[in-house]
């Protein structure tokens, strides 16, 4: 019963999304349906995110990587005259998986502080990398010459960009309920708890987490194409550690390991920056001590805090 009206929840709420391009076209203001887009598209990537380090349990300060690959996967296509949304999702799927697969198989090799520290080390290296590519605006960015075309759809306005992010999230969020309820998935979180049990009753933990890693870049690489599409310009500074910092932060606020926890932490942390920008200038001392108060919650977050006050009636009752 909880369960559905979890889910029930969830479609509501998704109904309502819906609704947004058309309250701001009645308000004659952009600026929603834009800024909401962008919510969207950072809540795939933390739902992504979430995969490796909610039920995997690595810790990576290197995602930012992926959203620039995906970024650019749109940006140079569309410099050379490719337009084509299905090449470029081609383009960013490999990409993503090629250098994720790589990376991750380097870096699994090492737990904890090191893994850390070499998922950052990859970031940076592909920052200085897009940075070194002068003829591609270098350091300052470039331009995306034409939006995604899809046949079907293209990706050439906020509303139309807006409506694919908010169906991507949803189809993301019931496929990864799913996966956490998977032997995959319980595999995954069974090795986040305990890594050297796990192996010990036969599971090849490291092919599961380097499964989940892929994943998970994959699924922030095309997070970055609806990005590129969204502002019409990508830079290297998307490949920053800050972003990845802030991504992990996302899941963190929301709840790690829950399925609903990196959506709200992006809405949350997205949504109180803006409010806090608009209020001072010194926004980010005050944001800073809110992310700790929600921080001390624990590891469940804000989702998993609600369940446990959602639960608490219930014991009561039987009490």
């Amino acid at each position: 019963m909880a369960l559905h009206k979890k889910w029930v929840f969830v479609c509501f709420v998704a109904l309502a999304l819906a609704f947004v391009p058309s309250l701001s076209a009645a308000m004659d203001d952009n600026f929603l349906v834009a800024f909401l887009a962008r919510v969207l598209i950072y809540a795939i990537a933390a739902t992504a995110l979430n995969i490796a380090l909610g039920f995997g349990g690595l810790v990576s300060l290197g995602h930012a990587l992926y959203i620039g690959l995906g970024l650019y996967s749109v940006a140079l296509p569309a410099y050379l005259g490719v337009s084509n949304g299905w090449v470029q999702l081609a383009l960013c799927v490999l990409s993503c998986a090629l250098v994720g697969g790589v990376t991750g198989a380097i870096s699994l090799r090492t737990a904890g502080i090191a893994f850390i520290m070499i998922t950052l080390a990859f970031a940076q290296m592909g920052y200085f990398v897009f940075v070194s590519l002068k003829q591609f605006g270098g350091d300052d960015g470039m331009a995306v010459a034409a939006a995604s075309n899809f046949v079907l759809f293209k990706l050439a306005t906020a509303n139309s960009v807006y409506f694919c992010a908010l169906a991507l999230l949803l189809a993301l969020t019931l496929w990864v309920d799913q996966l956490s309820r998977s032997p995959f998935g319980m595999a995954l979180q069974a090795g986040r708890q305990n890594a050297r049990r796990a192996s010990s009753l036969g599971l090849a933990l490291r092919g599961y987490q380097l499964t989940a890693y892929v994943l998970s870049a994959v699924l922030c690489g095309v997070a970055g194409m609806l990005l590129a599409n969204l502002n019409a310009y990508v830079s290297p500074s998307s490949m920053s550690w800050v972003v990845s910092g802030d991504l992990i932060v996302m899941v963190v606020l929301g709840g790690m390991g829950t399925v609903m926890g990196p959506v709200v932490g992006a809405f949350l942390f997205m949504c109180t920056e803006e409010v806090l920008k608009s209020w001072s200038d010194h926004w980010m001392a005050v944001f800073g001590l809110l992310i700790v108060a929600i921080a001390m919650l624990g590891k469940a977050g804000v989702v998993g805090w609600l369940q446990r006050r959602a639960a608490l009636p219930n014991k009561e009752s039987r009490a």
